[in-house]
């Protein structure tokens, strides 16, 4: 059979694919748009019913949509694409390499005098637990993750990469400034606990994320306590990660009294809180036996 090929964007007609078969895929399909149009690498593509529909899945068949000979199928380019690994790695080795550079040369900051100043054993603490959890984020991207998708757009690297390192010299500036006034040790250091707490149970759900899904596929299922207990908070919310991840870093902002330890820990609690709901509903909708008494992030809140 053929199908006619259009540009969701203005629905200008782009080619005909000829002896497409019942059986093929979108993925196949991608394939053969980028045929007509070379620099639409299927990645680049959102295959679609109608301009404005939602995205067909790769493993969706010509029969299952069906699709018959003379059918429409539109494209939208989504531009230029990178790899999520490849984001993940440049927007967390950058906070990294930003805070250790304030950190370990004070003088290129405050002045000559700030390198002859002994700073409070918190500031010493606090490079460590920053370094900690960067140094884990990029070991998880490495070895943990699975992603679903492969790329994502390209203008995507340059607004992470300024959220992270932005965030990291605001940080950094003031933790690490000869003016900065520790708190108390008790507050220092059992907020230290909770933090190392939420770094083993962030690592902990990434891990059984991890396991869901088998290498090479995009099976989704419903995640569910293991016999690890920091994954018992999967039966309050539905991203137990985002849930540690900010228990991480509301415990790095009290133990550091940082004010832009905080606005960066609330500014991460409202992205965490959009992208939990979200996946929260596609549980809901996707799982008729998914458990009713779940929040999104926050337990019994949100």
């Amino acid at each position: 059979m053929n199908i006619e090929i259009f540009a969701a964007h203005d629905s200008k007609r782009i080619g005909t694919l000829d002896n497409v078969s019942p059986s093929s895929n979108i993925k196949n399909i991608k394939k053969q748009i980028e045929e007509l149009r070379p620099k639409l690498y299927p990645d680049r593509q959102s295959v679609r019913l109608e301009p404005k529909g939602k995205t067909l899945k790769d493993e969706e068949t010509v029969s299952s949509l069906g699709l018959g000979n003379g059918s429409k199928l539109y494209v939208k380019d989504l531009g230029p694409q990178i790899g999520w690994k490849t984001v993940f790695l440049a927007e967390y080795a950058g906070p990294l390499a930003v805070y250790l550079w304030i950190y370990q040369r004070p003088w290129l900051f405050y002045g000559s005098d700030a390198a002859a100043l002994q700073p409070h054993p918190v500031v010493h603490i606090a490079a460590a637990c920053w370094s900690l959890h960067y140094v884990k984020r990029l070991l998880e991207t490495i070895f943990v993750h699975r992603f679903s998708h492969s790329t994502m757009p390209l203008r995507n690297l340059f607004k992470n990469c300024t959220y992270y390192w932005g965030f990291a010299a605001y940080v950094a500036y003031h933790i690490n400034h000869p003016l900065y006034t520790a708190p108390s040790n008790i507050q220092i250091y059992s907020s230290l606990a909770v933090f190392l707490v939420c770094e083993l149970g962030n690592l902990s759900i990434h891990v059984a994320l991890r396991n869901l899904r088998p290498p090479g596929t995009t099976i989704r299922k419903i995640p569910v306590a293991t016999g690890n207990p920091f994954t018992t908070l999967f039966n309050l919310v539905s991203c137990p990660n985002y849930t540690y991840e900010f228990g991480s870093w509301f415990a790095f902002s009290v133990m550091t009294s940082c004010l832009p330890a905080g606005i960066f820990a609330l500014a991460g609690l409202y992205q965490m809180s959009v992208w939990a709901i979200g996946k929260h509903r596609a549980y809901k909708k996707d799982f008729s036996n998914y458990p009713r008494n779940r929040k999104a992030i926050l337990p019994f809140l949100i």
